[in-house]
């Protein structure tokens, strides 16, 4: 990792640990507790050995292990505080990152041109857990480390000084081996991972294409290129297995050095006048606290501590816009407009949508109807620029719709989106509205039962604070806000009641600018000015009455609906 992404990775690192200084105090403090055995071990063995075993007087040597068996009590106690301490800073971390790279992978996916897709998915889940674990793993080897260290210290200091001058020095030694293979350790796993990536992508190309590879004759060139690939990731395991080593190395000069030279040492220190409890006291000190210590901290820091960093340097530097989205182009005109456009969902699959010629005009307000998976949902993704069409071309707004500023257009999905933060952050999130603003958007979509019962837009909200309906005039208020000309409503009503909904659909009709409306009832395509209706055969576009008289679809929906009824529109 170069220091450019270690910066980028520790920015959120260091904002976690300041976030709130209680914690780590509190943290501190329980740790203090966990590491007493560290500090109490070896003078506890000695003092039972000299002082009591050793000259007859059992009482005072249970009365030592006694105390070292109240600290391992303690310990168990701090044990437990300390991991409800760190959950505590890990926690608020895990959400921040997760709101980072949501946030990215829906602004990057709209800019690129296409969904978020399995990446996206990858980073908002799995490794953000990977880092939150890693995370977590981290700060708990390193504090374990650095009181077990200090409680080694005191103890030697106390029982037997001369001790220190033996096993500082190669412990040191140890430490600092370690240390300095870490940057080229977080580079070897870096690179092993995407080796490890790009061989999975080879293969999953490779197999998803076998009839056409055999078609071809193409099997040896393909082998080649898929043999590269495992040769690489061959040479970066083999570069990740040598760096590794280097733990050991550390391990055995600064764990376990020590132990050699105190047992050399024994006759110079038995003549110095330590005692046989004074010496396995010593030896106690290195092996069950101070070798261990740093066994953990190697094993924490090479392996959770690298990941962490590579995790981070990718979240962060992976969620940099990709060259596809520099360059927007600013709207030349109004609506949208769909040319010859061919859309299917895989490289053998049927067309969802097939030479479709559409020309919607700024300003129009266009109900789609039609049944569940004829591609309704598509042909709002395809006038958003989230997906590409396979042939054809797809204007929005006069400029090609995957190249268009977002800011032009908004797309709301069945299932709103609501972070967790405020209700006035969640409605401004697309916008820098006013006050006025925002009222005007609560009203005009039928928020404000929701912003009283919440006691204001102060209040914090989250996902599971809200139901599905809720959810949806939250989205749906913020979408009113936008400055978007272009807003499509893909059954983002379906949650509310007919009156709702029908009062959210006037409300856009009446903002102004190109609505489409993906139809949940038929009332909202009565509320349209035209209908455009995919029956999997042809699309029709027209007025009501145009339907009633030239698509069999709708006029059999229309058929069937009664007014009074809160029927929906699924064929």
């Amino acid at each position: 990792m170069n220091p450019s992404d270690a910066r980028v990775a520790g920015r959120p690192l260091r904002r976690a640990l300041r976030r709130d200084p209680y914690q780590l105090v509190r943290l501190a403090g329980w740790s203090v507790a966990e590491t007493a055995p560290s500090l109490v071990i070896g003078l506890a063995i000695a003092r039972a050995i000299d002082d009591g075993f050793g000259t007859g007087r059992p009482a005072t040597g249970f009365a030592w292990l006694a105390l070292l068996g109240g600290a391992w009590l303690l310990a168990a106690v701090g044990a437990r505080q300390v991991v409800m301490a760190v959950a505590s800073i890990v926690e608020p971390f895990r959400e921040e990152l997760l709101a980072r790279v949501v946030d990215d992978a829906l602004r990057h996916s709209v800019m690129s041109g296409r969904g978020p897709g399995a990446a996206a998915v990858a980073r908002s889940n799995l490794q953000v857990e990977l880092a939150r674990d890693a995370f977590a793993s981290v700060i708990t080897v390193v504090r374990s480390f650095a009181f077990t260290v200090v409680s080694v210290v005191l103890g030697l200091a106390t029982l037997v000084p001369e001790v220190l001058a033996l096993v500082l020095p190669p412990f040191v030694a140890g430490l600092v081996v370690f240390l300095l293979s870490l940057r080229a350790l977080a580079r070897r796993q870096r690179d092993f991972i995407l080796a490890d990536e790009r061989t999975a992508e080879a293969l999953a190309i490779t197999v998803g294409g076998l009839r056409d590879i055999t078609a071809c004759r193409a099997e040896e060139r393909v082998a080649d290129d898929v043999g590269l690939r495992v040769s690489e990731q061959a040479r970066a395991a083999r570069s990740l297995a040598r760096v590794t080593a280097l733990r050991t190395l550390s391990l055995a000069v600064g764990g376990w050095l020590p132990v050699l030279l105190v047992l050399f040492a024994t006759p110079w220190l038995v003549g110095e006048g330590a005692g046989a409890g004074v010496i396995l006291g010593a030896l106690a000190y290195v092996t069950q606290s101070l070798a261990p210590a740093l066994g953990n901290l190697v094993e924490g820091l090479g392996i959770n501590g690298v990941r962490l960093r590579v995790a981070l340097g990718r979240l962060l530097r992976d969620g940099e816009p990709p060259a596809r989205a520099r360059g927007r182009l600013a709207a030349r005109g109004g609506g949208a407009e769909l040319r010859g456009v061919t859309f299917a969902y895989g490289p053998h699959a049927e067309p969802v949508i097939d030479g479709l010629n559409l020309v919607i005009p700024e300003g129009d307000h266009i109900a789609v109807v039609g049944p569940s998976g004829i591609g309704k949902s598509t042909l709002a993704a395809l006038l958003t620029g989230v997906l590409p069409p396979r042939s054809g071309e797809v204007l929005a707004r006069g400029v090609p719709a995957d190249r268009l500023d977002p800011a032009d257009r908004v797309l709301i999905p069945q299932e709103a989106y609501v972070f967790r933060g405020s209700l006035l952050e969640n409605l401004t999130y697309l916008a820098d509205a006013s006050r006025e603003a925002v009222d005007d958007a609560v009203t005009a979509v039928g928020l404000t039962n929701l912003v009283a019962r919440l006691g204001g837009y102060s209040a914090e909200i989250h996902s599971g604070s809200l139901s599905p309906a809720e959810r949806q005039l939250v989205a749906l208020a913020r979408a009113y806000l936008a400055p978007a000309r272009l807003v499509i409503l893909d059954e983002a009503t379906c949650h509310l009641d007919p009156a709702a909904e029908a009062r959210a659909e006037e409300a856009f009709a009446r903002r102004g600018g190109t609505l489409l409306v993906i139809a949940h009832r038929l009332t909202s395509a009565l509320r349209a000015r035209r209908i455009l209706v995919m029956d999997g055969t042809s699309v029709r576009l027209g007025t009501h009455e145009e339907m009633l008289a030239t698509s069999p679809l709708y006029a059999d929906l229309a058929g069937q609906w009664d007014p009074s009824s809160t029927q929906e529109l699924v064929p």
